[in-house]
């Protein structure tokens, strides 16, 4: 979400932060800030994407561990 709702501007130019302090829109709508948040947007789903890697990969370990027979994790 945080990578596509910058760049809608229904959402994005309309969300409570802009209705409660008007002198944010300038800020809020400049599109270097657009930018950064939907850049943090591909940081997060980067993480999320190595933490799913890492999870099966141990995961496959310990499955190939118990299939060996050996018990040895």
């Amino acid at each position: 979400m945080l990578i596509v709702l910058p760049w809608w501007p229904v959402f994005w130019e309309h969300n409570y932060f802009v209705l409660a302090w008007p002198p944010l829109r300038p800020f809020l709508t400049n599109n270097f800030v657009r930018g950064a948040v939907s850049g943090l947007g591909l940081v997060n789903l980067a993480a999320g994407f190595a933490d799913l890697a890492v999870m099966f990969a141990a995961r496959d370990r310990r499955e190939i561990t118990l299939r060996d027979g050996s018990g040895r994790p």
